[in-house]
Protein backbone atom coordinates (compact mmCIF):
# COMPACT_ATOMS: atom_id res chain seq x y z
CA UNK A 1 0.00 0.00 0.00
CA UNK A 2 1.37 3.38 -1.01
CA UNK A 3 2.07 5.72 1.90
CA UNK A 4 0.62 9.22 2.06
CA UNK A 5 3.26 11.82 1.18
CA UNK A 6 2.98 14.49 3.87
CA UNK A 7 4.17 18.08 3.68
CA UNK A 8 4.51 19.96 6.95
CA UNK A 9 6.95 22.83 7.33
CA UNK A 10 8.24 21.86 10.80
CA UNK A 11 9.19 18.37 9.63
CA UNK A 12 9.90 19.27 6.03
CA UNK A 13 12.94 21.13 7.35
CA UNK A 14 14.66 17.74 7.61
CA UNK A 15 17.34 17.74 4.93
CA UNK A 16 17.61 14.32 3.28
CA UNK A 17 20.68 13.31 1.29
CA UNK A 18 20.15 9.65 0.47
CA UNK A 19 23.63 8.72 -0.74
CA UNK A 20 23.34 5.00 0.07
CA UNK A 21 20.61 4.38 -2.51
CA UNK A 22 21.97 7.00 -4.89
CA UNK A 23 25.56 5.76 -5.09
CA UNK A 24 25.33 2.01 -4.58
CA UNK A 25 23.79 -0.77 -6.72
CA UNK A 26 20.23 -1.66 -5.72
CA UNK A 27 17.83 -4.53 -6.20
CA UNK A 28 16.14 -4.12 -9.62
CA UNK A 29 13.00 -5.84 -8.36
CA UNK A 30 10.35 -3.73 -6.66
CA UNK A 31 8.17 -6.50 -5.23
CA UNK A 32 8.32 -7.07 -1.49
CA UNK A 33 8.70 -10.85 -1.55
CA UNK A 34 11.18 -12.87 0.52
CA UNK A 35 14.07 -13.90 -1.70
CA UNK A 36 17.80 -14.04 -2.25
CA UNK A 37 19.02 -10.68 -3.55
CA UNK A 38 22.19 -10.84 -5.63
CA UNK A 39 24.53 -8.04 -6.68
CA UNK A 40 22.69 -5.36 -4.70
CA UNK A 41 23.37 -3.46 -1.48
CA UNK A 42 19.69 -2.78 -0.77
CA UNK A 43 16.09 -3.24 -1.83
CA UNK A 44 13.59 -0.40 -1.86
CA UNK A 45 10.62 -1.18 0.36
CA UNK A 46 7.81 0.72 2.08
CA UNK A 47 6.85 0.40 5.75
CA UNK A 48 3.57 -1.35 6.46
CA UNK A 49 0.76 0.93 7.62
CA UNK A 50 -0.43 0.41 11.20
CA UNK A 51 -3.88 0.82 12.69
CA UNK A 52 -3.62 3.35 15.53
CA UNK A 53 -0.11 4.74 16.05
CA UNK A 54 0.49 6.34 19.43
CA UNK A 55 3.68 8.09 20.52
CA UNK A 56 4.81 6.70 23.87
CA UNK A 57 8.16 8.47 24.25
CA UNK A 58 10.84 10.29 22.37
CA UNK A 59 14.41 11.41 23.09
CA UNK A 60 14.48 15.20 23.11
CA UNK A 61 18.28 15.15 22.82
CA UNK A 62 18.20 13.01 19.70
CA UNK A 63 15.42 15.19 18.33
CA UNK A 64 17.59 18.26 18.85
CA UNK A 65 20.40 16.61 16.89
CA UNK A 66 17.91 16.26 14.04
CA UNK A 67 16.92 19.92 14.43
CA UNK A 68 13.40 18.98 15.59
CA UNK A 69 11.70 20.98 18.32
CA UNK A 70 9.28 19.73 20.98
CA UNK A 71 6.22 20.95 19.11
CA UNK A 72 7.21 18.95 16.05
CA UNK A 73 7.85 15.79 18.08
CA UNK A 74 4.48 15.96 19.81
CA UNK A 75 2.59 16.55 16.57
CA UNK A 76 0.38 13.93 14.88
CA UNK A 77 2.62 14.27 11.82
CA UNK A 78 5.65 13.07 13.83
CA UNK A 79 3.75 10.00 15.04
CA UNK A 80 2.58 9.30 11.51
CA UNK A 81 6.08 9.51 10.07
CA UNK A 82 7.81 7.44 12.74
CA UNK A 83 5.16 4.75 12.71
CA UNK A 84 5.72 4.34 8.97
CA UNK A 85 2.23 5.55 8.05
CA UNK A 86 3.46 8.76 6.46
CA UNK A 87 6.46 9.42 4.24
CA UNK A 88 8.07 12.79 3.64
CA UNK A 89 8.61 13.46 -0.03
CA UNK A 90 12.42 13.39 0.30
CA UNK A 91 12.51 9.95 1.96
CA UNK A 92 13.65 6.94 -0.07
CA UNK A 93 12.99 3.87 2.14
CA UNK A 94 15.10 0.74 1.76
CA UNK A 95 16.28 -2.42 3.51
CA UNK A 96 19.96 -3.39 3.39
CA UNK A 97 21.33 -6.68 2.12
CA UNK A 98 23.96 -8.33 4.31
CA UNK A 99 25.05 -11.72 5.58
CA UNK A 100 26.79 -12.85 8.72
CA UNK A 101 28.32 -15.45 10.95
CA UNK A 102 25.84 -16.46 13.64
CA UNK A 103 27.18 -18.34 16.66
CA UNK A 104 30.36 -19.05 14.72
CA UNK A 105 28.71 -20.42 11.57
CA UNK A 106 28.18 -18.75 8.22
CA UNK A 107 24.45 -18.06 7.87
CA UNK A 108 24.38 -16.71 4.32
CA UNK A 109 22.07 -13.84 3.41
CA UNK A 110 20.38 -12.15 6.37
CA UNK A 111 19.63 -8.47 5.74
CA UNK A 112 17.22 -5.99 7.29
CA UNK A 113 14.42 -8.41 8.07
CA UNK A 114 12.44 -6.04 10.29
CA UNK A 115 14.24 -2.75 9.80
CA UNK A 116 13.45 -0.18 7.13
CA UNK A 117 15.70 2.84 6.58
CA UNK A 118 13.67 5.97 5.85
CA UNK A 119 16.67 7.92 4.58
CA UNK A 120 19.72 9.94 5.60
CA UNK A 121 19.30 13.33 7.26
CA UNK A 122 21.99 16.03 7.27
CA UNK A 123 21.56 18.33 10.28
CA UNK A 124 22.62 21.95 10.54
CA UNK A 125 26.01 20.85 11.95
CA UNK A 126 26.65 18.84 8.81
CA UNK A 127 26.24 15.51 10.62
CA UNK A 128 24.69 12.57 8.77
CA UNK A 129 21.99 10.59 10.58
CA UNK A 130 20.24 7.56 9.12
CA UNK A 131 16.64 7.13 10.32
CA UNK A 132 15.59 3.50 10.62
CA UNK A 133 12.27 2.01 11.74
CA UNK A 134 12.51 -1.31 13.56
CA UNK A 135 9.32 -3.35 13.46
CA UNK A 136 7.75 -1.57 10.47
CA UNK A 137 6.86 -4.68 8.50
CA UNK A 138 8.39 -7.32 6.22
CA UNK A 139 11.13 -6.80 3.67
CA UNK A 140 12.68 -9.10 1.05
CA UNK A 141 15.10 -10.18 3.80
CA UNK A 142 12.48 -11.21 6.37
CA UNK A 143 12.60 -14.89 5.39
CA UNK A 144 9.70 -16.52 7.28
CA UNK A 145 9.32 -13.68 9.81
CA UNK A 146 6.68 -10.95 9.89
CA UNK A 147 9.04 -7.97 10.18
CA UNK A 148 7.20 -6.69 13.24
CA UNK A 149 8.34 -5.90 16.78
CA UNK A 150 6.56 -6.06 20.13
CA UNK A 151 6.34 -3.45 22.85
CA UNK A 152 8.47 -5.57 25.19
CA UNK A 153 11.59 -5.60 23.00
CA UNK A 154 10.98 -2.08 21.71
CA UNK A 155 11.01 -0.58 25.21
CA UNK A 156 14.25 -2.39 25.95
CA UNK A 157 15.88 -1.07 22.77
CA UNK A 158 14.61 2.48 23.19
CA UNK A 159 15.78 2.80 26.79
CA UNK A 160 19.09 1.03 26.36
CA UNK A 161 20.13 3.00 23.29
CA UNK A 162 19.80 6.25 25.18
CA UNK A 163 21.19 4.82 28.44
CA UNK A 164 24.35 3.65 26.70
CA UNK A 165 24.86 7.05 25.10
CA UNK A 166 24.77 8.79 28.45
CA UNK A 167 27.12 6.21 29.92
CA UNK A 168 29.63 7.30 27.27
CA UNK A 169 29.44 3.99 25.38
CA UNK A 170 29.56 4.25 21.57
CA UNK A 171 26.05 3.36 20.41
CA UNK A 172 23.29 3.84 17.92
CA UNK A 173 20.55 6.11 19.27
CA UNK A 174 16.77 5.99 19.56
CA UNK A 175 14.49 8.84 18.53
CA UNK A 176 11.02 7.54 19.24
CA UNK A 177 8.89 4.70 20.58
CA UNK A 178 5.48 4.29 18.95
CA UNK A 179 2.69 1.86 19.79
CA UNK A 180 1.06 0.49 16.62
CA UNK A 181 -2.40 -0.33 18.00
CA UNK A 182 -2.06 -3.85 16.62
CA UNK A 183 -1.29 -7.20 18.20
CA UNK A 184 1.72 -9.32 17.26
CA UNK A 185 1.94 -13.08 17.88
CA UNK A 186 5.17 -14.11 19.63
CA UNK A 187 6.33 -17.32 21.28
CA UNK A 188 8.38 -15.66 24.02
CA UNK A 189 9.77 -18.92 25.42
CA UNK A 190 9.95 -20.85 22.13
CA UNK A 191 7.88 -23.57 23.81
CA UNK A 192 5.02 -23.81 21.33
CA UNK A 193 2.72 -21.43 23.22
CA UNK A 194 2.60 -18.15 21.28
CA UNK A 195 0.59 -15.24 22.63
CA UNK A 196 -0.47 -11.89 21.27
CA UNK A 197 1.56 -8.91 22.44
CA UNK A 198 1.23 -5.18 21.71
CA UNK A 199 3.09 -4.14 18.58
CA UNK A 200 5.54 -1.22 18.58
CA UNK A 201 8.09 0.55 16.40
CA UNK A 202 11.37 2.19 17.43
CA UNK A 203 13.04 4.79 15.26
CA UNK A 204 16.73 4.02 15.51
CA UNK A 205 19.28 6.65 14.50
CA UNK A 206 22.94 6.27 13.55
CA UNK A 207 25.51 7.87 11.25
CA UNK A 208 25.48 4.47 9.53
CA UNK A 209 23.93 1.06 10.02
CA UNK A 210 26.54 -0.72 7.89
CA UNK A 211 27.78 -3.91 9.56
CA UNK A 212 30.60 -6.39 9.07
CA UNK A 213 28.04 -8.62 7.35
CA UNK A 214 27.44 -6.05 4.60
CA UNK A 215 30.92 -6.84 3.29
CA UNK A 216 30.88 -10.55 4.09
CA UNK A 217 27.89 -11.25 1.85
CA UNK A 218 29.60 -9.95 -1.30
CA UNK A 219 32.91 -11.64 -0.52
CA UNK A 220 31.11 -14.95 0.05
CA UNK A 221 29.40 -14.68 -3.34
CA UNK A 222 32.51 -13.58 -5.17
CA UNK A 223 30.83 -10.26 -6.04
CA UNK A 224 34.07 -8.36 -5.63
CA UNK A 225 33.04 -5.42 -7.79
CA UNK A 226 30.08 -4.69 -5.49
CA UNK A 227 32.31 -5.30 -2.47
CA UNK A 228 34.77 -2.69 -3.68
CA UNK A 229 31.99 -0.19 -4.40
CA UNK A 230 30.62 -0.64 -0.89
CA UNK A 231 34.06 -0.31 0.74
CA UNK A 232 34.85 2.84 -1.27
CA UNK A 233 31.44 4.30 -0.44
CA UNK A 234 31.86 3.58 3.28
CA UNK A 235 35.29 5.19 3.40
CA UNK A 236 34.11 8.21 1.41
CA UNK A 237 30.95 8.71 3.49
CA UNK A 238 31.73 7.52 7.01
CA UNK A 239 35.54 7.91 7.14
CA UNK A 240 36.09 11.11 5.13
CA UNK A 241 39.29 11.93 7.05
CA UNK A 242 41.07 9.01 5.36
CA UNK A 243 42.85 9.66 2.06
CA UNK A 244 40.63 7.78 -0.36
CA UNK A 245 43.23 7.83 -3.14
CA UNK A 246 46.02 6.45 -0.99
CA UNK A 247 47.18 2.90 -1.77
CA UNK A 248 47.15 2.36 1.99
CA UNK A 249 43.55 3.44 2.49
CA UNK A 250 42.02 -0.03 2.87
CA UNK A 251 44.57 -0.93 5.54
CA UNK A 252 44.14 2.43 7.29
CA UNK A 253 40.38 1.94 7.22
CA UNK A 254 40.54 -1.58 8.64
CA UNK A 255 42.91 -0.38 11.37
CA UNK A 256 40.40 2.29 12.41
CA UNK A 257 37.57 -0.24 12.50
CA UNK A 258 39.71 -2.40 14.79
CA UNK A 259 40.53 0.57 17.05
CA UNK A 260 36.92 1.67 17.30
CA UNK A 261 35.77 -1.87 18.06
CA UNK A 262 38.42 -2.24 20.77
CA UNK A 263 37.29 1.02 22.39
CA UNK A 264 33.65 -0.09 22.32
CA UNK A 265 34.40 -3.44 23.98
CA UNK A 266 36.46 -1.71 26.69
CA UNK A 267 33.40 0.41 27.47
CA UNK A 268 31.14 -2.66 27.59
CA UNK A 269 33.46 -4.30 30.10
CA UNK A 270 33.72 -1.08 32.11
CA UNK A 271 29.99 -0.72 32.72
CA UNK A 272 29.08 -4.43 32.83
CA UNK A 273 27.13 -4.60 29.56
CA UNK A 274 26.59 -7.92 27.79
CA UNK A 275 25.42 -7.70 24.19
CA UNK A 276 24.17 -11.27 24.11
CA UNK A 277 24.33 -11.90 20.36
CA UNK A 278 27.64 -10.73 18.90
CA UNK A 279 27.09 -12.18 15.45
CA UNK A 280 29.01 -10.45 12.66
CA UNK A 281 25.78 -8.98 11.30
CA UNK A 282 25.40 -7.23 14.67
CA UNK A 283 28.82 -5.54 14.54
CA UNK A 284 28.85 -1.90 13.41
CA UNK A 285 31.53 -0.72 11.02
CA UNK A 286 31.72 2.45 13.14
CA UNK A 287 32.39 0.64 16.40
CA UNK A 288 28.92 1.42 17.75
CA UNK A 289 26.78 -0.82 19.91
CA UNK A 290 24.04 -1.97 17.54
CA UNK A 291 20.99 -4.26 17.63
CA UNK A 292 19.76 -4.37 21.22
CA UNK A 293 18.25 -7.83 21.42
CA UNK A 294 18.85 -10.21 24.35
CA UNK A 295 21.29 -7.86 26.07
CA UNK A 296 21.78 -7.73 29.81
CA UNK A 297 23.68 -6.03 32.59
CA UNK A 298 25.96 -7.87 34.95
CA UNK A 299 24.34 -7.90 38.37
CA UNK A 300 26.62 -10.25 40.29
CA UNK A 301 30.05 -10.29 38.64
CA UNK A 302 30.25 -13.46 36.54
CA UNK A 303 32.41 -13.51 33.39
CA UNK A 304 30.56 -16.63 32.16
CA UNK A 305 27.10 -15.06 32.28
CA UNK A 306 25.07 -14.61 29.12
CA UNK A 307 21.57 -13.10 28.95
CA UNK A 308 20.72 -15.04 25.77
CA UNK A 309 18.69 -18.24 26.20
CA UNK A 310 19.87 -19.37 22.75
CA UNK A 311 23.43 -19.21 24.09
CA UNK A 312 22.62 -20.97 27.36
CA UNK A 313 24.62 -24.10 26.52
CA UNK A 314 27.70 -22.72 24.78
CA UNK A 315 28.00 -19.32 26.49
CA UNK A 316 29.79 -18.11 23.36
CA UNK A 317 28.73 -14.53 23.96
CA UNK A 318 29.21 -14.43 27.73
CA UNK A 319 30.40 -11.23 29.39
CA UNK A 320 34.03 -12.27 29.77
CA UNK A 321 34.30 -13.62 26.21
CA UNK A 322 33.25 -10.41 24.46
CA UNK A 323 36.83 -9.17 23.85
CA UNK A 324 37.73 -12.46 22.16
CA UNK A 325 34.55 -12.64 20.10
CA UNK A 326 35.14 -9.12 18.82
CA UNK A 327 38.57 -10.26 17.60
CA UNK A 328 37.00 -13.32 15.95
CA UNK A 329 34.45 -11.10 14.21
CA UNK A 330 37.12 -8.69 13.03
CA UNK A 331 39.00 -11.67 11.61
CA UNK A 332 35.92 -12.56 9.55
CA UNK A 333 35.81 -8.99 8.28
CA UNK A 334 39.50 -9.24 7.38
CA UNK A 335 38.71 -12.40 5.41
CA UNK A 336 35.99 -10.52 3.54
CA UNK A 337 38.38 -7.66 2.70
CA UNK A 338 41.21 -9.93 1.64
CA UNK A 339 40.08 -10.09 -2.03
CA UNK A 340 40.58 -6.31 -2.22
CA UNK A 341 43.97 -6.23 -0.47
CA UNK A 342 45.58 -9.60 -1.24
CA UNK A 343 47.75 -9.19 1.83
CA UNK A 344 46.69 -11.49 4.66
CA UNK A 345 49.88 -10.80 6.63
CA UNK A 346 49.18 -7.07 6.71
CA UNK A 347 45.59 -7.60 7.82
CA UNK A 348 46.74 -9.95 10.56
CA UNK A 349 49.31 -7.44 11.76
CA UNK A 350 46.56 -4.81 12.02
CA UNK A 351 44.45 -7.22 14.10
CA UNK A 352 47.38 -7.70 16.43
CA UNK A 353 48.16 -4.02 16.86
CA UNK A 354 44.96 -2.05 16.31
CA UNK A 355 42.75 -4.52 18.14
CA UNK A 356 44.71 -6.79 20.49
CA UNK A 357 47.19 -4.23 21.76
CA UNK A 358 44.74 -1.31 21.82
CA UNK A 359 42.13 -3.34 23.66
CA UNK A 360 44.65 -4.46 26.27
CA UNK A 361 45.94 -0.91 26.75
CA UNK A 362 42.40 0.45 26.97
CA UNK A 363 41.28 -2.23 29.40
CA UNK A 364 44.26 -1.61 31.68
CA UNK A 365 43.70 2.13 31.66
CA UNK A 366 40.00 1.63 32.37
CA UNK A 367 40.59 -0.81 35.23
CA UNK A 368 43.06 1.61 36.77
CA UNK A 369 40.44 4.35 36.58
CA UNK A 370 37.79 2.08 38.08
CA UNK A 371 40.14 1.69 41.05
CA UNK A 372 40.88 5.41 41.19
CA UNK A 373 44.48 5.13 39.98
CA UNK A 374 45.99 7.79 37.76
CA UNK A 375 47.91 5.22 35.72
CA UNK A 376 48.31 1.48 35.30
CA UNK A 377 51.65 0.11 36.51
CA UNK A 378 52.00 -3.39 35.13
CA UNK A 379 54.37 -4.74 37.77
CA UNK A 380 51.94 -3.90 40.56
CA UNK A 381 48.48 -3.57 39.10
CA UNK A 382 48.08 -6.75 37.06
CA UNK A 383 48.10 -8.89 40.19
CA UNK A 384 45.99 -6.37 42.11
CA UNK A 385 43.28 -6.42 39.45
CA UNK A 386 43.36 -10.18 38.91
CA UNK A 387 43.01 -10.86 42.62
CA UNK A 388 40.07 -8.47 42.90
CA UNK A 389 38.19 -10.01 39.97
CA UNK A 390 38.72 -13.47 41.45
CA UNK A 391 37.26 -12.23 44.74
CA UNK A 392 34.26 -10.72 42.97
CA UNK A 393 33.62 -14.11 41.38
CA UNK A 394 34.05 -16.05 44.63
CA UNK A 395 30.72 -14.87 46.09
CA UNK A 396 27.80 -13.07 44.48
CA UNK A 397 29.01 -9.48 44.35
CA UNK A 398 27.14 -6.74 42.54
CA UNK A 399 29.64 -5.24 40.12
CA UNK A 400 28.03 -1.80 39.79
CA UNK A 401 27.50 -1.31 43.52
CA UNK A 402 30.92 -2.68 44.53
CA UNK A 403 32.95 -0.29 42.38
CA UNK A 404 30.72 2.68 43.20
CA UNK A 405 31.00 1.99 46.94
CA UNK A 406 34.74 1.39 46.70
CA UNK A 407 35.12 5.10 45.98
CA UNK A 408 33.87 5.80 49.52
CA UNK A 409 36.76 3.89 51.09
CA UNK A 410 39.16 6.15 52.97
CA UNK A 411 42.68 5.28 51.76
CA UNK A 412 44.14 6.64 55.00
CA UNK A 413 41.62 4.86 57.20
CA UNK A 414 42.23 1.93 59.48
CA UNK A 415 42.09 -1.53 57.95
CA UNK A 416 39.12 -3.52 59.20
CA UNK A 417 39.64 -6.66 61.28
CA UNK A 418 40.29 -9.71 59.14
CA UNK A 419 36.84 -11.08 59.95
CA UNK A 420 34.94 -7.89 59.15
CA UNK A 421 34.48 -6.16 55.80
CA UNK A 422 34.25 -2.36 55.56
CA UNK A 423 30.65 -1.32 55.94
CA UNK A 424 30.77 0.60 52.67
CA UNK A 425 31.13 -2.65 50.71
CA UNK A 426 28.42 -4.70 52.44
CA UNK A 427 25.58 -3.43 50.17
CA UNK A 428 27.31 -5.05 47.18
CA UNK A 429 26.89 -8.62 48.42
CA UNK A 430 23.83 -10.72 47.60
CA UNK A 431 24.17 -13.34 50.31
CA UNK A 432 25.56 -12.42 53.72
CA UNK A 433 25.93 -16.11 54.60
CA UNK A 434 28.48 -16.49 51.80
CA UNK A 435 30.80 -14.01 53.50
CA UNK A 436 32.79 -16.66 55.34
CA UNK A 437 35.73 -15.85 57.58
CA UNK A 438 38.10 -17.04 54.87
CA UNK A 439 36.48 -14.83 52.24
CA UNK A 440 36.50 -11.75 54.47
CA UNK A 441 40.13 -12.37 55.36
CA UNK A 442 41.00 -12.61 51.65
CA UNK A 443 39.09 -9.46 50.77
CA UNK A 444 40.64 -7.53 53.64
CA UNK A 445 44.08 -8.73 52.59
CA UNK A 446 43.36 -7.32 49.12
CA UNK A 447 42.12 -4.05 50.62
CA UNK A 448 45.41 -3.64 52.49
CA UNK A 449 47.28 -3.94 49.17
CA UNK A 450 44.80 -1.58 47.53
CA UNK A 451 45.21 1.08 50.20
CA UNK A 452 48.98 0.81 49.88
CA UNK A 453 48.65 1.26 46.12
CA UNK A 454 46.49 4.36 46.62
CA UNK A 455 49.10 5.83 48.95
CA UNK A 456 51.76 5.22 46.32
CA UNK A 457 49.55 6.88 43.71
CA UNK A 458 49.56 10.00 45.91
CA UNK A 459 46.37 11.37 44.39
CA UNK A 460 44.20 13.81 46.26
CA UNK A 461 41.36 11.72 47.84
CA UNK A 462 38.66 14.00 46.44
CA UNK A 463 40.12 13.74 42.94
CA UNK A 464 40.35 9.96 43.29
CA UNK A 465 36.65 9.76 44.18
CA UNK A 466 35.78 12.00 41.25
CA UNK A 467 37.78 9.77 38.89
CA UNK A 468 36.08 6.65 40.21
CA UNK A 469 32.60 8.18 40.12
CA UNK A 470 32.92 9.30 36.52
CA UNK A 471 34.23 5.86 35.53
CA UNK A 472 31.87 3.67 37.57
CA UNK A 473 28.20 4.50 36.96
CA UNK A 474 25.75 4.52 39.82
CA UNK A 475 22.74 3.74 37.65
CA UNK A 476 22.54 1.24 34.79
CA UNK A 477 19.52 -0.26 33.03
CA UNK A 478 19.29 -3.49 34.96
CA UNK A 479 16.98 -6.07 33.40
CA UNK A 480 14.52 -6.00 36.28
CA UNK A 481 14.16 -2.23 35.91
CA UNK A 482 13.31 -2.55 32.22
CA UNK A 483 10.92 -5.43 32.97
CA UNK A 484 8.94 -3.35 35.47
CA UNK A 485 8.62 -0.60 32.85
CA UNK A 486 7.46 -3.19 30.31
CA UNK A 487 4.82 -4.68 32.57
CA UNK A 488 3.47 -1.23 33.44
CA UNK A 489 3.43 -0.23 29.78
CA UNK A 490 1.56 -3.38 28.77
CA UNK A 491 -1.16 -2.17 31.18
CA UNK A 492 -1.19 1.29 29.58
CA UNK A 493 1.04 3.02 32.14
CA UNK A 494 4.11 4.56 30.47
CA UNK A 495 5.29 6.56 33.46
CA UNK A 496 8.18 4.24 34.33
CA UNK A 497 9.59 4.55 30.80
CA UNK A 498 9.81 8.31 31.22
CA UNK A 499 11.16 7.98 34.75
CA UNK A 500 13.94 5.64 33.61
CA UNK A 501 14.73 7.76 30.57
CA UNK A 502 15.35 10.72 32.86
CA UNK A 503 17.26 8.67 35.46
CA UNK A 504 19.59 7.22 32.84
CA UNK A 505 20.41 10.63 31.37
CA UNK A 506 22.63 11.18 34.42
CA UNK A 507 24.04 7.74 35.31
CA UNK A 508 27.12 9.07 37.15
CA UNK A 509 25.27 11.58 39.33
CA UNK A 510 24.19 10.75 42.88
CA UNK A 511 20.51 11.64 42.32
CA UNK A 512 19.41 11.27 45.98
CA UNK A 513 15.77 11.27 44.90
CA UNK A 514 16.42 8.08 42.88
CA UNK A 515 18.20 5.94 45.47
CA UNK A 516 15.50 3.29 44.98
CA UNK A 517 17.20 2.43 41.68
CA UNK A 518 20.62 1.99 43.30
CA UNK A 519 19.96 -1.51 44.55
CA UNK A 520 20.90 -5.10 43.87
CA UNK A 521 18.73 -7.30 41.67
CA UNK A 522 15.71 -8.30 43.80
CA UNK A 523 15.30 -11.99 44.62
CA UNK A 524 12.06 -12.12 42.63
CA UNK A 525 13.99 -11.16 39.49
CA UNK A 526 16.66 -13.86 39.80
CA UNK A 527 14.89 -16.32 37.49
CA UNK A 528 11.97 -14.26 36.18
CA UNK A 529 11.53 -14.14 32.39
CA UNK A 530 12.85 -10.86 31.04
CA UNK A 531 15.00 -10.29 34.11
CA UNK A 532 17.46 -13.18 34.06
CA UNK A 533 17.70 -14.37 30.46
CA UNK A 534 15.97 -13.48 27.20
CA UNK A 535 15.53 -14.93 23.74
Amino acid sequence: MTQHIHSLSSLDSLHFDNTFVRELPGDPRADNTRRQVAGACYSRVLPTRVAEPQLIAYSHEMAELLDLDKESCLSPAFTGIFSGNTLLSAMDPFAMCYGGHQFGNWAGQLGDGRAINLGEVINRLGQRWVLQLKGAGPTPYSRRADGLAVLRSSIREFLCSEAMHHLGVPTTRALSLVLTGEGVMRDMFYDGHPAEEPGAIVCRVSPSFIRFGNFEIFASRGEHDVLRKLVDYTIRTDFPHLEADSPEVYFDWFAEICSRTAAMIVHWMRVGFVHGVMNTDNMSILGLTIDYGPYGWIDNYDPDWTPNTTDANGHRYAFGKQPYIALWNLTQLANALHPLTDNAERLQAILDTSYRQEFLAGWRKTMAAKLGLTAYIEDHDETLITELLDLLCAVETDMTIFFRQLAKLDPAGQNAPASQLPEQLIPAYYNADALTDDYQASMNSWLIKYRARLVRDAQNPAERRMLMNRTNPKYVLRNYMAQIAIEKAECGDYSRIHELLELLRHPYDEQPENEKFFMKRPDWARHKAGCSMLS
